[in-house]
């Protein structure tokens, strides 16, 4: 969808819903810790926190046993990377599929295209760069986390919610599914290479920049807790120093925001689709950043004060 049509396909139905939903958890969070300390005992307080919160900063919170049984561990998370490499390699392998050997997509890719598009598939789309560059680009992105959460970081005995966990699988799959839902929207016209213009070449730097910026924070994160040799030393949490630590609490979350927006700059910026999950993204990553920071400023009685949780000198 592009900012020329005002009617809302079932994908920007979807993202928009998920952009509120965390917008309105980013808000609750900030109210409820005004709230009477009477509160934080609260079965319906305490659910909450337990959906919201993952690893480090669910570790403080009093949960009774039945909550517990619904966590899995943190280190599950490479399971996400996992699935977006396979499906999203898949997508974009039926793509190049269709470029160069002008094979029709699948039917039930098609099926599923035209219901969350609104928009029924033609024999005549022009194949994207765009779309090409996204996807490849969301594929290297989720290989390198993948191989980031095996050899890099190192995960203590942190535990996320299973509805955090089905969500994140879930996230993957439509986020695939999306790129080509702005393919199936696409103006652009003629070969490939003939469609290349600069925000392609902007969006594919800042996405470089980004990650690089991205997997500084995970090894300094990383190493905390190993030695000089890189063995494992301590699980214990310590206080980030270095790089982007310096402004923000949270760097690799602000990383991930500007990949995202990178990918939005290379539809041309013209997505309205693709703005509306950067717009998730910001809520989302900004609601665990936030809750990071509080952790840090509540265990770190000298934890630099200029440093805020997310977006340097922002938020």
């Amino acid at each position: 969808m592009t900012w020329s049509s005002f009617s809302f396909s079932c994908t920007d139905v979807v993202w928009s819903f998920l952009a509120l939903c965390f917008l309105i958890a980013f808000c609750a969070h900030k109210i409820s810790t005004y709230l009477p300390r009477k509160w934080d005992t609260g079965r319906l307080y305490l659910l909450f926190q337990d959906l919201i919160r993952y690893g480090k900063t669910k570790q403080t919170l009093k949960r009774d046993n039945w909550l517990r049984a619904f966590d899995v561990p943190k280190r599950w998370f490479s399971h996400f990377y996992a699935i977006s490499v396979g499906w999203n390699g898949l997508l974009l392998a039926i793509y190049l599929n269709f470029i160069y050997h002008h094979q029709s997509f699948p039917s039930w890719l098609t099926g599923i295209l035209d219901i969350l598009t609104g928009v029924p598939s033609t024999d005549s789309q022009v194949p994207q760069l765009s779309t090409v560059l996204v996807q490849l680009l969301l594929c290297v992105h989720s290989l390198r986390r993948l191989l980031e959460c095996l050899f890099v970081s190192v995960f203590s005995d942190g535990a996320l919610h299973l509805v955090q966990y089905v969500f994140g699988v879930c996230y993957y799959i439509v986020l695939g599914l999306t790129v080509l839902c702005s393919d199936h929207l696409g103006k652009e016209s003629g070969s490939l290479l003939s469609q290349l213009d600069w925000f392609h070449v902007a969006g594919s730097v800042l996405f470089i920049w980004a990650s690089l910026m991205q997997h500084q924070s995970i090894v300094l994160l990383a190493g905390l807790r190993t030695g000089k040799s890189g063995t494992v030393e301590t699980l214990a949490h310590r206080l980030p120093e270095g790089g982007w630590f310096e402004l923000v609490s949270c760097p690799h979350y602000f990383a991930e925001l500007l990949i995202y927006a990178s990918l939005s700059l290379i539809f041309g910026g013209l997505s309205l689709t693709w703005w509306l999950v950067v717009l998730y993204v910001l809520f989302n990553q900004a609601l665990a950043a936030q809750l990071c920071h509080e952790h840090y400023i509540s265990k770190y009685d000298s934890y630099p004060k200029h440093r805020k949780a997310f977006i340097p000198f922002v938020l």
